[in-house]
């Protein structure tokens, strides 16, 4: 199946860059070519670290037009996401794997008038999230364990990709098929003839190998390569 028409989405993961110009970080991706900002918040419990809130979503919204995407690692999203949504979240993305009743996180999201996504972990099966797909716009997997950045992309996520590809196509949905972790451009390339469509970027973006710019170019052909191979 060719899916040159399908548009193809880099969210730079700011998890990845230097927290001291956060700003600066976002004015490149920005000016690079990236379509979206990714914000990882981890609440400490559902994984070990500890990263961005509401305040630091508002600091970003103030300096990007890009949509952000923001990924919920927390036990408890209900709590959180009219605070996400107020912040400036175009996107709000939680796991299944969270302690609050799915379609309940999905209503509450929805309606704050954000995107919905829901996440899963590695050893989650695509199972899981599958009931849930005619109602969420986005379905991320994750390709590393959530809570660290840096990590060796795990190829054995890629048959849910296909399987998340596959039903979204079914259905007709335009829903975007998300991959976040150890992503670089031989990854990608994967990840996109596997069928995803958004891709979250971190260390191969904000890195001392290359401008914001030139690495997002190479992502860019990365994926659109993958995606001219098509679903296997």
């Amino acid at each position: 199946m060719s899916l040159p028409s399908r548009r193809l989405w880099l969210a730079p993961s700011l998890l990845s860059a230097d927290f001291a110009a956060l700003g600066d970080a976002a004015h490149a991706a920005e000016s690079g070519g990236a379509d979206a900002l990714h914000l990882d918040v981890m609440d400490g419990h559902f994984v070990p670290n500890i990263s961005f809130g509401p305040a630091l979503v508002a600091a970003v919204r103030a300096v990007t037009k890009l949509p952000l995407d923001i990924h919920l690692m927390i036990s408890h999203p209900l709590r959180y996401v009219g605070a996400f949504r107020k912040a400036g979240g175009d996107t709000l993305v939680f796991h299944m794997e969270s302690d609050d009743p799915p379609r309940e996180v999905v209503r509450a999201i929805r309606d704050t008038g954000a995107a919905v996504g829901a996440a899963i972990r590695p050893p989650t099966p695509f199972e899981s999230v599958e009931p849930l797909l005619p109602e969420i716009d986005e379905v991320l997997v994750m390709s590393v364990h959530p809570g660290f950045s840096g990590q060796r992309f795990l190829p054995e996520v890629l048959p849910k990709v296909r399987a998340a590809r596959a039903a979204l196509d079914s259905m007709r949905s335009p829903a975007l098929v998300s991959i976040d972790g150890g992503v670089v451009p031989e990854t990608a390339t994967e990840a996109a003839r596997a069928g995803a469509t958004f891709f979250v970027c971190g260390n191969s973006v904000y890195n001392t190998l290359g401008r914001v710019d030139e690495n997002l170019a190479r992502l860019r052909a990365a994926v659109e390569r993958g995606a001219r191979d098509g679903v296997p």
